[in-house]
């Protein structure tokens, strides 16, 4: 029987979950073979399985002391710090960052090292939220790393960079979690409805009820089966108690039992296409409302925040442009915001990014500009690079004429050379034809002037007339 088969000693401190428990307190995977997801930190010889597995004193000693794990909510943070100790046989005492205090911390540490030094029992102590600690509170926590007299498990959804302070941060491993896949969660309540610690096959749960579920709870295993526990309660209430048959979860029951209606928007059918193009439209049409009328039924169908953020920055760079350059920069903020924070909130930097687009001023110049551009260039219309402009480093560059004439802008009123830049056969030609819409308008005033310059050049490289 492999080491994860089964749990080969209980945890001090860990009692098992009665009858009444949540459910997803019941369906805390007891070993790691459990475990939905997270399978880069759990390879054999990584430094988190090292501090599961039971193993000898030369190995205990190698594996790290403190571990800090970060990633959104219901990802494991809690279940990873329950079998550390539980399949180490270690004693755990968990504290919970919103209400325990220095006091309360050192306390713990007290009485870990007076366990240590009795009978060498070891104590891993789980600190939830630990980024709502004070810097005194985990300054105090400093001491027992160092000295191992606890195995400090902290569990934050805040970047830690941020939120833990560095000393403690730098006698830490920093383990990332990844948000949990639709299949990661779909397996957990598949097993919630089947294993005699959960549902024991009371219910049976439709396609169209599980779906739902799924879109429901982002990710989040957690509110996957704190859904799946409400819409079997609402099912089993209204089942006959003679009806021997499991009761049915339909799609009705669990919006009912949650009071979300289900969004009918397939994510891998014509419904995710018409929405998102619907998106893209709305915002390209500057109506704001009808914008995050779209971004609001992409968010409630569960859609990936990090695929709508995309679609935001292209929108930026194509529609908006250079009508409002500091769109493209809101937008690509917003990808790298949505995929620091997550859901639930990434909803509010999404509507952010989407109200600044759809307010903005419009001009697609920029992108027609590179599409005429890539036009000729794919049509064999590229003809040679201008002599004055080719590189002059290399030796023998100077004897082919390589640089010859050519004009140091930054050297010129207006830092702009009156000298010829595109190649023979291109002289003339016009790519980007700026807007008169917001930025563009005084861009395009610019261009006009630098252009006027530019084509007085009477040759390669040389003045104009």
């Amino acid at each position: 029987m492999d080491l994860f088969d089964a749990v080969t000693s209980t945890a001090q401190g860990l009692p098992a979950p009665g009858a009444g428990a949540p459910l997803a307190v019941r369906m805390r995977p007891r070993t790691l073979a459990e475990v939905a997801g997270q399978a880069h930190l759990l390879v054999p010889g990584s430094p988190l399985r090292r501090l599961v597995e039971p193993a000898d004193d030369a190995t205990r000693r190698a594996a790290p002391t403190s571990v800090v794990l970060w990633g959104p909510p219901g990802t494991g943070k809690t279940t990873l710090a329950y079998l550390v100790a539980a399949t180490s046989g270690r004693r755990f005492v968990e504290l919970s960052a919103v209400t325990a205090g220095v006091k309360d911390v050192r306390a713990v540490v007290d009485d870990a090292r007076r366990r240590l030094a009795a009978d060498g029992s070891e104590t891993v102590l789980f600190i939830d939220e630990v980024h709502r600690f004070t810097k005194a509170q985990q300054d105090a926590l400093l001491p027992s790393v160092e000295n191992r007299w606890v195995t400090l498990v902290a569990a934050t959804t805040e970047n830690p960079s941020f939120s833990v302070n560095s000393p403690l941060l730098s006698r830490s491993l920093l383990l990332t979690l990844q948000p949990l896949t639709t299949d990661d969660v779909r397996t957990l309540v598949q097993r919630a409805v089947a294993d005699e610690r959960g549902l024991a096959g009371s219910v049976t749960l439709d396609d169209d009820a599980l779906d739902h579920l799924l879109r429901l709870a982002g990710g989040d295993a957690r509110k996957a089966l704190t859904i799946l526990e409400a819409a079997a309660g609402a099912a089993l209430a209204d089942h006959g108690a003679a009806d021997a048959a499991p009761a049915t979860v339909d799609l009705a029951t669990v919006e009912r039992a949650i009071d979300v209606a289900a969004v009918r928007y397939d994510r891998d059918g014509d419904q995710h296409y018409d929405v998102i193009s619907a998106f893209i439209k709305s915002m390209r049409g500057s109506d704001v409302d009808a914008s995050l009328h779209y971004l609001a039924r992409m968010v409630a169908a569960g859609e990936d925040p990090r695929f709508i953020a995309r679609r935001i920055v292209i929108a930026a760079a194509e529609d908006v442009g250079m009508a409002d350059p500091s769109a493209l920069q809101t937008a690509v903020a917003a990808a790298q915001a949505v995929a620091l924070i997550g859901m639930p909130e990434a909803r509010i930097i999404l509507a952010e990014a989407v109200v600044h687009l759809a307010t903005a001023p419009k001009s697609n110049a920029a992108y027609l500009g590179i599409d005429r551009a890539l036009a000729d260039v794919r049509a064999g219309r590229i003809g040679t690079v201008p002599p004055h402009l080719r590189d002059a480093h290399y030796a023998g560059a100077g004897g082919l004429g390589h640089g010859k004439g050519y004009r140091y802008a930054h050297d010129e009123p207006h830092a702009v050379a009156s000298q010829q830049h595109l190649p023979d056969d291109l002289v003339g030609t016009r790519y980007y034809e700026p807007s008169d819409r917001g930025f563009e308008r005084s861009v395009g005033e610019r261009l006009a002037r630098i252009r006027s310059i530019l084509d007085a050049s009477d040759g390669p490289g040389t003045p104009g007339r």
